[in-house]
């Protein structure tokens, strides 16, 4: 007999947040294809999200890129702006891409397409998500801690919340030869924690997250820095849990 205790089994959150698409002298998403081609075994195709990318190139020039990486793989992609109804779209998806660019355009286009919680709803109702750069600061509570510029104005800062904490993709530290005087993302991120509490991962080139279910676990060969309110930051090891932090 069916047990419904186990329907959680069944509607698994099964998400890759990666700080970033391409690693210097690497090709677009190359080495993160071992990864992706388990977490997406069960696609045979995904939708593509290129709200992003404000100028430089097309969403059709970008989806076009990512068809390409994804080919390697024998997984067909399609981008969400050639459906005439994103929403559904979404709930037909296989599995789901949001690529880089612009986290403040990327907010906006979701909202404006009424889509961010639908989105939200089904990752964690367990299709298969892959967040790159912007595509993963929406993965946290808020996107106050991304890097961009904001170029325009979205109705909330509130995102998918598929994690329970704040991202910082492409952290770098501070260069101590560099006579740049200007705020290091450290202090930044020390700024956002003046006012919010919300804890804050900066994840460096090369990392990723990998959430399946309720447990976080922090993936690639690099540490990854994290800032607490009021609190020293710490470095955490590669395949450290994060599932507790809160």
């Amino acid at each position: 007999m069916f047990n419904l205790n186990n329907l959680s089994l069944f509607f698994m959150k099964s998400i890759i947040i990666a700080s970033t698409s391409t690693l210097h002298e690497g090709s677009y998403l190359e080495y993160l294809l071992p990864t992706l081609q388990s977490h997406f075994k069960n696609c045979k195709s995904i939708l593509f999200i290129p709200y992003a990318r404000p100028s430089g190139i097309s969403h059709d020039e970008y989806t076009s890129k990512v068809a390409q990486a994804f080919a390697s793989i024998n997984i067909s992609v399609k981008g969400i702006h050639e459906f005439d109804n994103p929403e559904n779209a979404i709930k037909n998806a296989e599995g789901i891409f949001t690529g880089g660019g612009n986290t403040f355009l990327l907010v906006t286009q979701l909202y404006k397409n009424n889509i961010m919680q639908l989105l939200a709803e089904t990752v964690k109702n367990g299709t298969p998500y892959l967040g790159t750069s912007a595509g993963s600061n929406i993965c946290g509570l808020s996107m106050q801690t991304t890097n961009d510029m904001p170029i325009i104005y979205p109705p909330s800062f509130q995102t998918l919340g598929l994690i329970p904490f704040n991202l910082n993709p492409h952290y770098l530290d501070p260069d101590m030869q560099s006579k740049h005087m200007g705020e290091t993302r450290e202090t930044r991120i020390k700024e956002f924690h003046a006012f919010n509490a919300i804890p804050v991962l900066g994840l460096r080139e090369g990392s990723w997250l990998e959430v399946k279910g309720d447990k976080i676990t922090l993936k690639g060969s690099l540490t990854a820095r994290l800032f607490l309110q009021n609190q020293t930051p710490k470095e955490l090891e590669s395949e450290s849990d994060l599932s507790s932090l809160k």
